[in-house]
């Protein structure tokens, strides 16, 4: 089930690619397979049939399949992070997509600091301003990446948001355009370390038209391992 379904995925992030109107159709989109609440055999399988970057949204979860489990895939960290798990995270996960405040990021540093690593960060936007989800707000947006590029031992990779699950799926679209002109302007600006590169947006019910509208990271977990074991 899995392979059939991560070429299914595969090809629908290919056929939305070549629909795009502003982002480059030529421009590959890196497929995080998203293992939250799925078991190591699954992971393994995933891997096996290509799957190069997974996704956790626990640090607990996280490190018990990742103790199980050879590296073998980029680990990315999607989920809420709290300070308190911050020293987890950095030694766990290869790219954090969820720093949404600047005092989480100053821990970042300093927990990577002490194990002499440069952690790969994406700052959290919450454009839809949704109360329930993490996330800066836009206009709140440049002074934390300023200050997060100020910090030794963080990388400032690029964005990343999580938009409303419409019943409307074609509702997201406005929002997945104004996050990629917002990711256009924040290349532009003279950064003195980071290296503005990704745009993480859309999951399995959305991910189609954030590849569309410019994603260049997708997080699919569903689409490809079914509905998670709960």
């Amino acid at each position: 089930m899995i392979e059939e379904n991560l070429r299914v995925v595969l090809r629908s992030i290919e056929e939305s690619r070549a629909k795009r109107k502003l982002a480059d159709p030529k421009e590959p989109v890196r497929l995080v397979a998203v293992t939250k609440n799925h078991e190591v055999h699954e992971m393994r399988e995933a891997i096996a049939c290509g799957v190069t970057d997974i996704g956790e949204n626990r640090i607990q979860e996280a490190r018990e399949k990742f103790a199980a489990l050879e590296r073998d895939a980029v680990r990315h960290l999607i989920g809420h992070l709290q300070k308190n798990k911050a020293k987890y995270a950095v030694s766990l996960f290869d790219l954090i997509h969820s720093v949404d405040t600047t005092e989480l990021a100053q821990v970042l540093d300093k927990e990577a600091a002490k194990i002499g690593k440069v952690q790969d960060v994406l700052v959290q936007v919450n454009l839809a301003r949704e109360a329930t989800k993490s996330g800066v707000y836009e206009e709140e947006l440049q002074p934390m990446l300023e200050a997060v590029d100020n910090l030794l031992h963080l990388r400032l990779c690029g964005l990343m948001c999580i938009a409303p699950n419409y019943e409307n799926v074609e509702d997201v679209r406005p929002l997945f355009r104004r996050m990629y002109e917002i990711f256009q302007r924040t290349k532009e600006f003279p950064w003195k370390t980071a290296n503005i590169i990704y745009l993480s947006m859309g999951m399995t019910h959305d991910y189609r038209i954030a590849v569309e509208e410019g994603a260049n990271i997708v997080r699919v977990g569903t689409a490809i391992f079914g509905p998670r074991q709960y």
